[in-house]
Protein backbone atom coordinates (compact mmCIF):
# COMPACT_ATOMS: atom_id res chain seq x y z
CA UNK A 1 0.00 0.00 0.00
CA UNK A 2 2.91 2.36 0.62
CA UNK A 3 3.62 2.43 -3.11
CA UNK A 4 0.10 3.72 -3.74
CA UNK A 5 0.41 6.71 -1.44
CA UNK A 6 2.23 8.79 -3.98
CA UNK A 7 -1.22 9.40 -5.51
CA UNK A 8 -1.46 11.32 -9.09
CA UNK A 9 -3.36 12.43 -13.28
CA UNK A 10 -2.31 13.53 -16.87
CA UNK A 11 -3.20 16.15 -19.50
CA UNK A 12 -2.08 15.72 -23.09
CA UNK A 13 -1.82 18.26 -25.89
CA UNK A 14 -2.31 17.09 -29.47
CA UNK A 15 -0.99 18.66 -32.65
CA UNK A 16 -4.02 19.59 -34.81
CA UNK A 17 -4.80 17.26 -37.67
CA UNK A 18 -3.00 14.20 -36.31
CA UNK A 19 -6.00 12.36 -34.86
CA UNK A 20 -7.06 9.32 -36.82
CA UNK A 21 -10.76 9.97 -36.21
CA UNK A 22 -12.45 13.20 -35.22
CA UNK A 23 -14.97 13.52 -32.40
CA UNK A 24 -17.57 16.18 -31.82
CA UNK A 25 -17.55 18.08 -28.55
CA UNK A 26 -19.41 16.10 -25.94
CA UNK A 27 -18.95 12.80 -27.77
CA UNK A 28 -17.50 10.11 -25.55
CA UNK A 29 -16.07 6.71 -26.31
CA UNK A 30 -14.45 3.98 -24.27
CA UNK A 31 -12.48 0.88 -25.12
CA UNK A 32 -9.90 -1.59 -23.88
CA UNK A 33 -6.44 -1.59 -25.42
CA UNK A 34 -3.93 -4.40 -25.30
CA UNK A 35 -0.51 -3.87 -23.77
CA UNK A 36 2.25 -6.46 -23.24
CA UNK A 37 0.95 -8.89 -20.66
CA UNK A 38 -2.29 -7.03 -19.98
CA UNK A 39 -5.07 -4.63 -20.96
CA UNK A 40 -5.95 -1.01 -20.18
CA UNK A 41 -9.40 0.57 -20.06
CA UNK A 42 -9.52 4.13 -21.37
CA UNK A 43 -12.01 6.84 -22.33
CA UNK A 44 -11.82 9.93 -24.52
CA UNK A 45 -14.08 12.84 -25.37
CA UNK A 46 -14.01 16.28 -26.97
CA UNK A 47 -12.43 17.57 -30.15
CA UNK A 48 -10.19 20.46 -29.17
CA UNK A 49 -6.73 20.86 -30.72
CA UNK A 50 -5.24 20.17 -27.30
CA UNK A 51 -5.69 16.72 -25.75
CA UNK A 52 -6.13 16.14 -22.04
CA UNK A 53 -5.30 12.77 -20.52
CA UNK A 54 -6.02 12.58 -16.81
CA UNK A 55 -3.81 10.11 -14.88
CA UNK A 56 -5.30 9.10 -11.55
CA UNK A 57 -3.65 8.78 -8.16
CA UNK A 58 -2.61 5.61 -6.33
CA UNK A 59 -5.84 5.16 -4.35
CA UNK A 60 -8.75 5.18 -6.78
CA UNK A 61 -9.28 4.63 -10.52
CA UNK A 62 -10.05 7.15 -13.27
CA UNK A 63 -13.68 7.73 -12.24
CA UNK A 64 -12.19 10.01 -9.58
CA UNK A 65 -12.08 12.64 -12.36
CA UNK A 66 -15.85 12.58 -12.96
CA UNK A 67 -16.51 16.02 -11.45
CA UNK A 68 -13.94 17.77 -13.68
CA UNK A 69 -14.31 15.56 -16.76
CA UNK A 70 -17.04 17.74 -18.41
CA UNK A 71 -15.00 20.92 -18.00
CA UNK A 72 -12.02 19.41 -19.82
CA UNK A 73 -14.15 17.63 -22.43
CA UNK A 74 -15.74 20.95 -23.43
CA UNK A 75 -12.32 22.46 -24.23
CA UNK A 76 -9.91 19.68 -25.10
CA UNK A 77 -9.60 16.22 -26.56
CA UNK A 78 -9.63 14.59 -23.13
CA UNK A 79 -8.37 11.12 -22.25
CA UNK A 80 -8.32 9.15 -19.02
CA UNK A 81 -7.41 5.56 -18.30
CA UNK A 82 -7.29 3.03 -15.48
CA UNK A 83 -3.77 1.94 -14.61
CA UNK A 84 -3.27 -1.81 -14.17
CA UNK A 85 -5.25 -3.21 -11.25
CA UNK A 86 -7.51 -0.16 -10.97
CA UNK A 87 -11.12 0.14 -12.13
CA UNK A 88 -11.69 -1.84 -15.31
CA UNK A 89 -8.03 -2.61 -16.03
CA UNK A 90 -6.97 -6.10 -14.87
CA UNK A 91 -4.14 -6.40 -12.37
CA UNK A 92 -0.70 -7.14 -13.76
CA UNK A 93 0.39 -10.75 -14.04
CA UNK A 94 4.01 -9.92 -14.88
CA UNK A 95 6.44 -7.04 -14.45
CA UNK A 96 5.66 -4.02 -16.63
CA UNK A 97 6.63 -0.40 -17.26
CA UNK A 98 4.14 2.34 -16.42
CA UNK A 99 5.75 4.73 -18.89
CA UNK A 100 5.31 2.11 -21.63
CA UNK A 101 1.63 1.79 -20.71
CA UNK A 102 1.20 5.57 -20.97
CA UNK A 103 2.93 5.52 -24.36
CA UNK A 104 0.42 2.91 -25.52
CA UNK A 105 -2.48 5.12 -24.42
CA UNK A 106 -1.02 8.10 -26.30
CA UNK A 107 -0.59 6.05 -29.46
CA UNK A 108 -4.19 4.84 -29.25
CA UNK A 109 -5.38 8.44 -28.78
CA UNK A 110 -3.17 9.64 -31.68
CA UNK A 111 -1.39 12.15 -29.43
CA UNK A 112 2.16 13.17 -30.32
CA UNK A 113 2.62 16.21 -28.05
CA UNK A 114 1.16 16.39 -24.57
CA UNK A 115 0.43 18.32 -21.41
CA UNK A 116 0.62 15.77 -18.62
CA UNK A 117 -1.57 16.32 -15.56
CA UNK A 118 -0.79 13.68 -12.96
CA UNK A 119 -2.13 13.21 -9.43
CA UNK A 120 0.13 11.88 -6.66
CA UNK A 121 1.71 8.71 -8.04
CA UNK A 122 0.25 9.81 -11.38
CA UNK A 123 2.41 12.90 -10.96
CA UNK A 124 5.43 10.74 -10.25
CA UNK A 125 4.65 8.82 -13.43
CA UNK A 126 4.26 12.11 -15.33
CA UNK A 127 7.73 13.20 -14.24
CA UNK A 128 9.24 9.85 -15.20
CA UNK A 129 7.53 10.05 -18.60
CA UNK A 130 8.76 13.61 -19.19
CA UNK A 131 12.31 12.45 -18.49
CA UNK A 132 11.98 9.40 -20.76
CA UNK A 133 10.08 11.14 -23.59
CA UNK A 134 10.83 14.89 -23.47
CA UNK A 135 9.79 15.31 -27.10
CA UNK A 136 6.21 14.31 -26.22
CA UNK A 137 5.62 16.53 -23.19
CA UNK A 138 4.53 20.13 -23.68
CA UNK A 139 3.52 21.01 -20.12
CA UNK A 140 3.27 19.33 -16.70
CA UNK A 141 0.55 19.76 -14.10
CA UNK A 142 1.51 17.86 -10.95
CA UNK A 143 -1.21 17.47 -8.30
CA UNK A 144 -0.08 16.37 -4.84
CA UNK A 145 2.75 14.69 -6.70
CA UNK A 146 5.72 12.81 -5.33
CA UNK A 147 9.09 12.34 -7.00
CA UNK A 148 11.20 9.20 -6.96
CA UNK A 149 14.50 9.55 -5.14
CA UNK A 150 13.16 11.63 -2.23
CA UNK A 151 12.62 9.49 0.90
CA UNK A 152 9.48 9.49 3.06
CA UNK A 153 9.26 10.38 6.75
CA UNK A 154 8.55 7.92 9.54
CA UNK A 155 5.18 9.64 10.01
CA UNK A 156 4.23 8.99 6.39
CA UNK A 157 5.29 5.34 6.54
CA UNK A 158 3.59 4.60 9.87
CA UNK A 159 0.39 6.25 8.64
CA UNK A 160 0.38 3.90 5.64
CA UNK A 161 1.08 0.85 7.78
CA UNK A 162 -1.68 1.73 10.25
CA UNK A 163 -4.30 2.58 7.61
CA UNK A 164 -3.59 -0.65 5.71
CA UNK A 165 -3.76 -3.05 8.67
CA UNK A 166 -7.27 -4.30 7.80
CA UNK A 167 -6.33 -4.67 4.14
CA UNK A 168 -3.41 -6.91 5.11
CA UNK A 169 -5.83 -9.05 7.12
CA UNK A 170 -8.14 -9.45 4.13
CA UNK A 171 -10.87 -7.10 5.40
CA UNK A 172 -11.20 -4.84 2.38
CA UNK A 173 -14.38 -3.08 3.54
CA UNK A 174 -12.87 -1.91 6.83
CA UNK A 175 -9.59 -1.00 5.17
CA UNK A 176 -11.39 1.10 2.56
CA UNK A 177 -13.36 2.93 5.24
CA UNK A 178 -10.16 3.70 7.14
CA UNK A 179 -8.47 5.14 4.06
CA UNK A 180 -11.58 7.10 3.03
CA UNK A 181 -11.58 8.72 6.47
CA UNK A 182 -7.90 9.68 6.26
CA UNK A 183 -7.59 13.38 7.08
CA UNK A 184 -4.86 13.91 4.52
CA UNK A 185 -6.68 12.39 1.52
CA UNK A 186 -9.79 14.52 2.05
CA UNK A 187 -9.57 17.63 4.23
CA UNK A 188 -11.79 17.75 7.33
CA UNK A 189 -15.19 19.26 6.53
CA UNK A 190 -15.30 18.08 2.91
CA UNK A 191 -17.91 15.45 3.74
CA UNK A 192 -19.46 15.15 0.27
CA UNK A 193 -16.05 14.46 -1.28
CA UNK A 194 -15.26 11.92 1.43
CA UNK A 195 -18.52 10.09 0.70
CA UNK A 196 -17.76 10.05 -3.03
CA UNK A 197 -14.33 8.56 -2.37
CA UNK A 198 -15.80 5.91 -0.07
CA UNK A 199 -18.46 4.93 -2.61
CA UNK A 200 -15.94 4.70 -5.44
CA UNK A 201 -13.67 2.43 -3.40
CA UNK A 202 -16.47 0.22 -2.05
CA UNK A 203 -17.66 -0.33 -5.62
CA UNK A 204 -14.08 -1.05 -6.77
CA UNK A 205 -12.21 -2.72 -3.88
CA UNK A 206 -9.57 -3.94 -6.32
CA UNK A 207 -8.24 -0.37 -6.36
CA UNK A 208 -6.94 -0.96 -2.83
CA UNK A 209 -6.24 -4.69 -2.88
CA UNK A 210 -4.52 -5.51 -6.19
CA UNK A 211 -0.88 -6.55 -6.30
CA UNK A 212 1.73 -4.37 -8.00
CA UNK A 213 4.43 -5.54 -10.40
CA UNK A 214 5.75 -2.21 -11.64
CA UNK A 215 9.33 -2.07 -12.88
CA UNK A 216 11.15 0.63 -10.87
CA UNK A 217 12.29 3.72 -12.74
CA UNK A 218 15.60 5.49 -12.30
CA UNK A 219 15.32 8.07 -9.47
CA UNK A 220 14.00 11.31 -10.92
CA UNK A 221 14.96 13.78 -8.19
CA UNK A 222 18.54 14.46 -9.37
CA UNK A 223 17.35 14.82 -12.99
CA UNK A 224 14.54 17.35 -12.49
CA UNK A 225 16.75 20.13 -13.83
CA UNK A 226 16.65 18.56 -17.30
CA UNK A 227 12.89 19.16 -17.58
CA UNK A 228 12.32 22.40 -19.50
CA UNK A 229 8.56 22.68 -19.94
CA UNK A 230 6.07 24.93 -18.11
CA UNK A 231 5.20 23.12 -14.88
CA UNK A 232 2.42 23.78 -12.38
CA UNK A 233 2.67 22.12 -8.96
CA UNK A 234 -0.61 21.98 -7.02
CA UNK A 235 -0.86 20.87 -3.41
CA UNK A 236 -3.72 20.94 -0.91
CA UNK A 237 -3.02 22.88 2.25
CA UNK A 238 -4.29 19.97 4.39
CA UNK A 239 -2.19 17.32 2.62
CA UNK A 240 0.40 15.32 4.56
CA UNK A 241 3.71 17.19 5.18
CA UNK A 242 5.65 14.72 3.02
CA UNK A 243 3.65 15.75 -0.05
CA UNK A 244 4.40 19.41 0.70
CA UNK A 245 8.09 18.50 0.95
CA UNK A 246 7.94 16.70 -2.41
CA UNK A 247 6.12 19.68 -3.95
CA UNK A 248 8.89 21.97 -2.74
CA UNK A 249 11.58 19.69 -4.13
CA UNK A 250 9.81 19.51 -7.50
CA UNK A 251 9.38 23.30 -7.63
CA UNK A 252 13.04 23.82 -6.77
CA UNK A 253 14.26 21.16 -9.19
CA UNK A 254 12.31 21.99 -12.36
CA UNK A 255 13.37 25.36 -13.81
CA UNK A 256 10.55 27.94 -13.72
CA UNK A 257 8.09 25.58 -12.02
CA UNK A 258 5.26 27.33 -10.17
CA UNK A 259 3.66 26.01 -6.98
CA UNK A 260 0.12 26.86 -5.82
CA UNK A 261 -1.34 25.73 -2.48
CA UNK A 262 -5.12 25.21 -2.68
CA UNK A 263 -6.81 26.08 0.63
CA UNK A 264 -9.41 23.80 2.17
CA UNK A 265 -8.25 20.69 0.32
CA UNK A 266 -6.26 17.56 0.98
CA UNK A 267 -4.65 15.10 -1.39
CA UNK A 268 -7.57 14.58 -3.78
CA UNK A 269 -8.48 18.21 -4.41
CA UNK A 270 -10.40 17.57 -7.64
CA UNK A 271 -12.99 15.66 -5.57
CA UNK A 272 -13.07 18.40 -2.94
CA UNK A 273 -13.06 21.58 -5.04
CA UNK A 274 -13.57 20.50 -8.66
CA UNK A 275 -14.46 23.96 -9.97
CA UNK A 276 -11.37 25.56 -8.43
CA UNK A 277 -9.19 22.74 -9.72
CA UNK A 278 -10.55 22.85 -13.30
CA UNK A 279 -10.33 26.64 -13.47
CA UNK A 280 -6.75 26.71 -12.19
CA UNK A 281 -5.50 23.98 -14.51
CA UNK A 282 -7.31 25.25 -17.61
CA UNK A 283 -6.00 28.78 -17.02
CA UNK A 284 -2.45 27.44 -16.71
CA UNK A 285 -2.71 25.46 -19.94
CA UNK A 286 -4.22 28.41 -21.80
CA UNK A 287 -1.59 30.93 -20.67
CA UNK A 288 1.37 28.67 -21.39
Amino acid sequence: MLGRLGIAAILLVQIPGLRLSAQSKGDESSSVISVPGGKLYFQECGAGPEAVVLIHDGVVHSAVWDDVWPSFCSRFHTVRYDRRGYGRSPAATAWYSETDDLSAVLRRASVTRAVLVGSSHGGELSIDFALAHPEVVKQLVLVGAVVSGLPYSEHFILRGVSNSESLRKGDATTGIKVWANDKYLIAPGNDAARKKLLNLLLANPQDMTHSEQVLPAKPALPRLGTIHVPTLVLVGDADIPDVHAHAGAIEAGIPNARRIVIPGTGHIMYLEKPETFARTVIEFISTN
